[in-house]
Formats: C-alpha cells, sequence, structure tokens
C-alpha cells in the first residue's frame, strides 16, 4: 500500500530514538549527540520528528518490538529515517521489510559486539544481527573516522555509505583547576568498557603523592560492577581520595570540570569520547588509554603536540607510570596543559556535527526508493 508523503520539497528526518533520551541517571555519549542532533538539524532546514522508544534495547521484548514495527509501518513511502544503532542493529528483521520503501539511515554509536563483558556467544549473535542491519541501510552514520574505517572493514560495507560524523564540543571557559596537579577527574559511565577497575589499581600505586579523583557517572548500568570497585578502594585505603558522585550534569558536571586538572579515561573500548573534548575545550590536558577513536578525540595542538598523555591499553604499568609522571613533573604537566590550549582553540563545534549529518540525509533523501 502506498502512503501519501510530504511535500517532495519539504526535509523531514524521523529519528528513532532510545527511551532513555533524557533520563538523568542514564547519561551517555549517545544520548547527548542524539539530543544534540535533534536541537541542531533545524537550522540547517531539516525538520526532526524524534520517536523515543523503551525497551531493553539491543534486546527488546515482545512488546519494544511490536511498538518500534508500528512505528515504520506508519512512516510515508519514501521517510528519510534515522535510527540509533542502539535500537536498530539488533532487529534486522524489523528494518529489512521496510528497506525498499523507505531511506534508513543507521547512527553507530558503539558497535554491538564491541561492549565488554559480552560472552561470546552473545556477542557473535549482536554482531551478525548489527552486520544485517548495517547491510539493510541506505546509509550508515559512524561518530569517528576510526569507526567508519571499523565498519566499513568488519561488517563489509561499501565505503560510499558510511559517513563519518564526529561530535562537537561547546565553548567553555578555561577551567581554574585544584591546584595545576592533584585534581583527577573521570568522567564515564560506571561500567567494565569504561575500565575505572585499572584506574584504581594504577591510582593505588601513587599514594605517596597528593591527589584527590572524582569518578563522575550513571552508577546503575551494572550494579555489581559499582560494588566490586568499591570494595577495591577500601582494599586500597583510598575512600578518601577517590569518590563516586553519580551523574552530573549542568552546573554540577561544569564544577566537576572547573576543578578538574587532568581527565582521566581508561576505557577498552570507545569510538570517539566526547568527554576527552570537552574537557580540551576548557583547556583541561587528557591521560588515556590509545584505544580506537580516542587518539583521533585528542588530537593535536597546531604545533603537532599532543594535548594529553596516550598509554597502551594492554600495560597496566603504563598507565601507573603516566600517573606518576603527571603528578611529579611540573614540566611535563606545563608541556601538556599548553598542549591542551592549544587544541582547545582548534575544536569543531556541533554546528558542524549537524552540518555534516545532514549532508548525509540530503545525499539519501535523493537516492532510489529501493533496498540497497
Amino acid at each position: 500500500m502506498t502512503r501519501t508523503g510530504a511535500p517532495a520539497a519539504e526535509r523531514v528526518v524521523h529519528f528513532i530514538l532510545p527511551g532513555d533520551l533524557d533520563d538523568p541517571a542514564a547519561p551517555s555519549g549517545g544520548n547527548t549527540y542524539d539530543r544534540r542532533v535533534c536541537r541542531d538539524l533545524p537550522a540547517e532546514g531539516w525538520q526532526v520528528r524524534p520517536y523515543p522508544l523503551p525497551g531493553s534495547w539491543p534486546r527488546p521484548d515482545a512488546a519494544a518490538r511490536t511498538e518500534l514495527a508500528r512505528r515504520l509501518a506508519a512512516l510515508p513511502d519514501g521517510a528519510v529515517v534515522l535510527l540509533d544503532g542502539l535500537v536498530a542493529c539488533g532487529v534486522p528483521e524489523l528494518l529489512a521489510p521496510e528497506a525498499a520503501r523507505l531511506r534508513i539511515v543507521v547512527l553507530v554509536h558503539l558497535p554491538l559486539g564491541d561492549e565488554t563483558g559480552l560472552d561470546p556467544a552473545p556477542a557473535a549473535e549482536l554482531d551478525a544481527r548489527e552486520h544485517r542491519t548495517l547491510h539493510t541501510a541506505a546509509a550508515v552514520v559512524a561518530t569517528s573516522d576510526w569507526a567508519a574505517g571499523r565498519l566499513i572493514t568488519h561488517h563489509g560495507l561499501p565505503a560510499a555509505r558510511v559517513h563519518a560524523v564526529r561530535p562537537g564540543a561547546d565553548p567553555a571557559p578555561l577551567a581554574p583547576g585544584t591546584d595545576g596537579a592533584t585534581g583527577l577527574l573521570c568522567v564515564a559511565a560506571v561500567t567494565p568498557r569504561k575500565g575505572q577497575h585499572r584506574l584504581i589499581e594504577a591510582l593505588a600505586t601513587v599514594t605517596d603523592l597528593p591527589w584527590r579523583c572524582a569518578c563522575v557517572g550513571a552508577l546503575g548500568r551494572d550494579p555489581g560492577y559499582v560494588a566490586q570497585l568499591r570494595s577495591t578502594v577500601a582494599t586500597f585505603g583510598l575512600d578518601d581520595r577517590i569518590t563516586f558522585t553519580g551523574p552530573r550534569a549542568g552546573a554540577d558536571l561544569e564544577a566537576c570540570y572547573a576543578a578538574a586538572d587532568l581527565l582521566l579515561l581508561t576505557s577498552y573500548a570507545e569510538t570517539y569520547g566526547m568527554v576527552v573534548t570537552e574537557a580540551l575545550a576548557r583547556g583541561i590536558p587528557v591521560l588515556a588509554t590509545a584505544v580506537d577513536g580516542v587518539p583521533e578525540a585528542v588530537g593535536q595542538a597546531p604545533d603537532g603536540s599532543v594535548p594529553g598523555l596516550l598509554v597502551p591499553s594492554g600495560r597496566s604499568a603504563a598507565l601507573a607510570d603516566a600517573l606518576r609522571g603527571w603528578l611529579g613533573d611540573p614540566q611535563l604537566r606545563d608541556r601538556v596543559r599548553s598542549s591542551a590550549r592549544g587544541r582547545r582553540a582548534m575544536l569543531e563545534g556541533w554546528e558542524m556535527t549537524s552540518h555534516s549529518l545532514a549532508g548525509v540525509l540530503e545525499r539519501v533523501r535523493h537516492q532510489p526508493r529501493s533496498a540497497p
């Protein structure tokens, strides 16, 4: 059956999102990106019609599956549909029947199989489902050049169908910090993928030096892991130096950044790392594991210097050594802080994100309405 669509000249994108998009207890880079797309695309001439869908994505129950199928079926023929990959990538069987009449774009924040802690069999199943979904899509959007290349090579996607659209960074005032050295900040959901356990273990090797570390991020995604971390902190006797604040937003998050001398990110997998550019926007250097898209987010200052310290992911001693270097070497601190301030002036804003994404949607809008 043919459905009546909008006028040909009208630019409308139907954006299907996870239901926790605005949940203050579950902040994430993916949700931040999605909200900014909804807010900023109209400035590029696109009307955004968001559809947050509750469900345990990427493994939805029957009710969530039914609602997604209903939403897709109700869209007019030829509609441009942007789906968050968390919703789309686990249910290729729901997207495939609609691919011939809808112009489907999938936004991948993190490949499903890259989530840390998955058993091999479920990870392989999710990876296979993602493969089918992305081959159904008219276009795929990744959030870094690294992630785009990974999707192309891993899933065998045509390079012309995959587009890197990096997150932007809002301008921010320079962070005054604490004393230039000892104010340490980790902004990340407390989950195994973010690797806070190895951060704690590294911090335990530098207790002879002054520092305090605030771990800011959601505590409800993996309560067992959070309990393990609290026990580890207690075992090392670091209760007075490491705090888990839970999620922060608005003025509370700004205050955390303002007190930070160094941002810490010890992830095992990270397609980009938005907190990296959020810190650099405030002139805060970064100490991070050099995984996936993190080096791309860290980037370089105009003089070619790196605005932080990147360490190999598989070498726990390297993280401890970098922390000791930061805390004990004033010249190193001055060097990377100067580099961070140089990088700050080069960061792209969110307007570039929306402009790039609008370009992808425009190309898809003019594609023939047929399954890829």
